[in-house]
This record gives C-alpha cells, sequence and structure tokens, in this order.
C-alpha cells in the first residue's frame, strides 16, 4: 500500500530546488541591494570622460535635462562658453564637455534589473523572485516537525524577526 505523502515533505523539495535553481538570482539580487545602498556616494562608481554633441543655445534648464545632471549650476561663463562642476558646453557648437561617474557595467546592469518597474520588459522576474522569497519564507515553517525543539526554538527567532521588522517600519 503506498503512503500518502506530507505537505511537509513536497515543501522541503520545492524549497530545496527552487533554492538551487534561484542561488544565482539571489546572490545578484544581494550584490546590488549593496550597491543601491550607496547609489548617493560615490562608492563602486568610476569616472569617465564624455564628449557629447547638443543642440546650440541651449538654456540650462534644457542642459541639465540633456546631460542627466541634476541641478546643474553654471559656475561661469566666458566666450560662449558655460563651466559647470563636471565640464563645459559650447554654446555656439553644441559641443558638452563632461565627466560623469558611473558604475562599471556588470554593476549598473544588475542594479538596474532590481531597480526594474512594469516598463521594463524583465519586470517579471522581480515578481518570481519576489514570490519565491515570499515562498521560501513560508515554506521554512514546513522544514522541521512542529513538535521538534529545532522547531520551537525557530517559532523564537521568527517572533524576533517579526518585531525587528516592526522597530524597523516604525522608527
Amino acid at each position: 500500500m503506498k503512503s500518502k505523502k506530507s505537505t511537509n515533505f513536497y515543501m522541503r523539495i520545492v524549497h530545496r530546488y527552487l533554492g538551487f535553481f534561484l542561488i544565482g538570482v539571489m546572490s545578484m539580487y544581494a550584490v546590488s541591494g549593496i550597491v543601491l545602498i550607496f547609489r548617493d556616494t560615490g562608492a563602486f562608481k568610476v569616472e569617465k570622460q564624455r564628449e557629447k554633441k547638443l543642440q546650440a543655445n541651449l538654456n540650462v534648464l534644457d542642459l541639465s535635462r540633456e546631460l542627466k545632471m541634476r541641478n546643474l549650476k553654471i559656475n561661469k561663463t566666458e566666450n560662449a562658453i558655460l563651466y559647470f562642476d563636471n565640464g563645459t558646453y559650447n554654446s555656439i557648437t553644441g559641443i558638452a564637455k563632461y565627466t560623469s561617474k558611473e558604475l562599471p557595467f556588470v554593476l549598473d546592469k544588475i542594479t538596474h534589473l532590481h531597480k526594474s518597474n512594469t516598463k521594463g520588459s524583465l519586470y517579471w522576474l522581480n515578481i518570481f523572485f519576489g514570490l519565491s522569497l515570499l515562498f521560501f519564507s513560508i515554506s521554512s515553517f514546513w522544514m522541521f516537525l512542529p513538535k521538534t525543539k529545532t522547531f520551537k526554538k525557530g517559532m523564537y527567532f521568527t517572533l524576533g524577526g517579526i518585531v525587528l521588522t516592526l522597530v524597523l517600519i516604525f522608527i
């Protein structure tokens, strides 16, 4: 006679193999999450010299928009050349020469993937990954039988994690 497999059995199997399958994605999100914490600093960024042909006679607002520089301020103007903190703009020729700080290629790609939204083509990956993390959180309760010492100790850690989450939300 065949014995019916328990929910614990199936949860453990799905938890195990989904974990193995997602190890690369979880590692990528971990690294990109750390990088994103430092996005307002120069950490991990490298300087790149840029030269861009723009429309001539742009005003400061349009120049800021074209160069994707927030709060662009012109320090001085000499002979139709506008000087700003990271470079220059020749208002006659439309040539902008400036220095930008950017993440290296791979870090830039993974942070953009991490920040994706429904306008991007891979937002479904974030949804799948989020649901997988939710599954990992819930399925961990089926890893040990409720009567065991490990499960009971795990409940204390769960309570501690919930309290920490609430503190982080409300401080």
